[in-house]
């Protein structure tokens, strides 16, 4: 959308930036689903195979947690082509119906196949299957949505609302610590009862906000570019009309068509610096460490000494923080700019990681981790956690968008599996807790805060209040 809009209809841009932002919510929720789920999984699949090796059992128990997170990688890889196929809408209505029905069987693995529970361990190969193409549909949500948004939104408010998709997944990962801590308790703080049933309605209570997502893409108009870039012109020119004025309908159509046939469409366009700027900011993103108190937080207070419950209580509080912040920079994005806040960001999370490595060396008492996973939390949510999102959406011209934007994402989840995995191999670790321990990690993620931190400020450049066209000046053009 143009910046030179005098009328703009927010209402409804807000409107379809909150149904778009659901797959966000699916994002978080699934991804952080696992949190409840974990030492179930762990109990069920991976503790009985006792004629494996610590380091064998460790990485199977990552790959089973993670293995979401490499159909993220696919999802992320066949979505930019989709959502030009098919339309930003369509791709969110595939993403909705795949997560549906993949959530309800990963809960309950042996459909089809055995009676509840008859497979014991080797219900974990349908178990992985499942929660793989869960990955795919969330792959697809996690750049369809933010493209979508970023499509419809004012220039300057695209940063406030492509925060919409952050707050929304971070909302999820709320949603879900409360969830999995209200299914905890239904069995009566029995872990038992948690290990047998109750990791089932965790998975599988993630099918609703599924449907929710289906509903809201169905009743939504697809973008006015993506109308543009299939001939619907007389479509995107209704869409803008019911969104802003006659004039900057106008002059937003002219803008659209003159960046989608000024350049070849060839990815490398407009040079291998845009390529590899979103790259680096996709995996600096999760290299700081956030999955290993996102998914991880109940494992994390285990490791202190804390029960089941105390622990689900505590990641609740985590999440609630991570909303709070999500919030504040929901609203210091478009004033503050993207590259002040990630650099911010980066060197309150490296404090903060320092921080917990130190504490679990030295086996302080949990309130004062607590803190510091709070502080870390906070960090992430204010800069890295929205801000990458909002400059994804924003850094790569018109017409490498769709595939340049897989790239970066595909990136992103292949970063994230990395982290899950090996955040299970590195914490089970027996001579690296001899030395540390369950410090090391935390170490090594506030080493990459900083070098993420230094990264935005030597190669990133400012895109605040930039329309999508004229960020395309920005860079090296073939």
């Amino acid at each position: 959308m143009a910046s030179t809009a005098k009328t703009v209809n927010m209402g409804l841009v807000m409107g379809l930036a909150i149904g778009a932002a659901l797959g966000g919510l699916l994002f978080g929720y699934d991804t952080a689903v696992i949190n409840g789920a974990v030492e179930s999984i762990k109990h069920n699949f991976i503790d009985p195979r006792t004629m494996l090796t610590e380091l064998e059992r460790n990485n199977l128990f990552g790959w089973a947690t993670g293995m979401a997170l490499l159909g993220c990688v696919v999802g992320s890889i066949v979505a930019g082509f989709t959502a030009t196929a098919f339309g930003r809408r369509g791709g969110m209505m595939i993403a909705a119906v795949l997560f549906f029905f993949s959530s309800i069987l990963s809960g309950y693995p042996e459909t089809g196949l055995a009676p509840l529970g008859g497979l014991g361990v080797h219900a974990l190969t349908p178990f992985m299957v499942y929660r793989f193409i869960g990955g795919v549909a969330i792959g697809m949500a996690s750049l369809i949505s933010p493209l979508y948004i970023a499509e419809i939104a004012p220039a300057k408010q695209r940063g406030l609302l492509v925060t919409f998709q952050q707050l929304a997944i971070v909302g999820g990962i709320l949603l879900v610590a409360i969830v999995n801590l209200y299914i905890q308790r239904l069995g009566g703080n029995n872990d038992t009862w948690v290990d047998s049933v109750g990791w089932r309605y965790m998975l599988a209570s993630c099918g609703i906000p599924a449907g929710l997502f289906f509903l809201a893409a169905l009743m939504m108009p697809d973008t006015p570019r993506w109308y543009v870039i299939k001939g619907k012109e007389d479509k995107a020119r209704e869409l803008l009309l019911k969104l802003n004025d006659v004039e900057t309908t106008e002059v937003t159509i002219a803008e659209i068509k003159g960046s989608m046939t000024q350049h070849s469409g060839k990815l490398f366009s407009f040079g291998v610096g845009v390529i590899l700027v979103g790259i680096l900011l996709s995996v600096f993103q999760q290299f700081v460490g956030i999955n290993a108190v996102l998914y991880y937080s109940n494992l994390m207070f285990k490791n202190i000494g804390l029960g089941r419950d105390a622990a689900f209580l505590q990641t609740v509080i985590i999440m609630a923080t991570n909303v709070v912040f999500t919030l504040v920079a929901t609203f210091t994005v478009d004033s503050w700019g993207r590259k002040p806040l990630l650099i911010l960001g980066g060197f309150i999370m490296a404090a903060a990681m320092i921080a917990m490595g130190f504490m679990f060396q030295t086996k302080m008492e949990g309130t004062a981790l607590l803190g510091a996973a709070m502080l870390y939390v906070a960090g992430f949510a204010l800069s890295w956690g929205p801000v990458v999102w909002v400059m994804l959406s924003e850094l790569f011209p018109n017409s490498i968008k769709g595939p340049a934007m897989s790239i970066a994402v595909a990136a992103q989840w292949i970063s994230n599996f990395v982290v899950t995995w090996s955040f299970l191999v590195i914490d089970g670790d027996t001579h690296l807790n001899a030395m540390f321990n369950h410090g090391f990690a935390y170490y090594m993620y506030g080493g990459f805060s900083i070098l993420a931190a230094l990264f935005v400020w030597k190669f990133v450049p400012e895109t605040k209040g930039r329309t999508l066209e004229a960020i395309e000046s920005l860079w090296k053009k073939h």
